[in-house]
């Protein structure tokens, strides 16, 4: 079980992309230089994401990259599996002993398959298993319930000045050197719901669980 850099990259690309798209488009050097990823890493990143169908490309002048999908549309698990990130616990326990064990002497003499090892199927083998099988089903739905915009409004309840700078800057970037506005690309803009409603709001925050560390205090 372990999540590679390629699903943490692949996240935080997608999150940078949420973030400064506002309905327009962002190219990939510049989530490179905000982000410290190397562009070569993520133009493979992307070209996967992209066949994954949560991000679409634009070429051409102000040309890059837009969600495909509403950010609420899009789960942290559709970004993993876009980029082939496996991280279900239980994929490697099938019953057969590590390396190095003698079945013989553990007694374990019974289903011994074709090529000398014997399939173990004691009591602890599963409740491991079935452990490990509950875990995978609690992680895949809690990846499959975050998506980037419940990261989206959590960034933004966790530091609004920030945000509300970072929306100031976007509007002065919509004004050319004449005077008029760009025209946006037409996708699902990155913007905050005009309201909230109370029980939303509840519901967005049990959505994203706090991280361990709060979770033991």
């Amino acid at each position: 079980m372990r999540l590679t850099s390629k699903g943490r990259y692949a996240v935080r690309a997608m999150l940078d992309l949420t973030f400064n798209s506002n309905g327009n488009t962002v190219r990939l050097q510049e989530i490179s230089n905000r982000q410290a990823i190397s562009l070569h890493y993520l133009e493979q990143l992307f070209r996967k994401l992209r066949t994954g169908r949560v991000v679409k490309s634009v070429r051409g002048p102000g040309g890059g990259y837009v969600l495909a999908r509403s950010m609420d549309e899009i789960s942290v698990k559709d970004i993993l599996d876009c980029v082939g990130e496996n991280i279900n616990p239980a994929k490697d326990i099938i019953g057969v002993p590590s390396s190095g064990v003698d079945t013989k002497a553990a007694g374990l003499t019974e289903g011994g398959g074709t090529d000398g090892t014997h399939i173990v199927d004691t009591p602890e083998f599963r409740l491991t298993r079935n452990y490990f099988e509950n875990l995978g089903v609690i992680m895949q739905e809690y990846l499959t319930t975050t998506t980037l915009g419940d990261l989206f409004r959590k960034a933004k309840a966790e530091n609004p000045a920030y945000w509300e700078n970072q929306n100031q800057n976007a509007a002065n970037s919509t004004f050319n050197a004449g005077g008029s506005t760009t025209s946006a690309f037409n996708a699902q803009p990155a913007t905050e719901p005009s309201a909230t409603s109370s029980n939303e709001a509840t519901a967005t925050e049990s959505i994203i669980r706090p991280n361990i560390g709060e979770i033991n205090q």
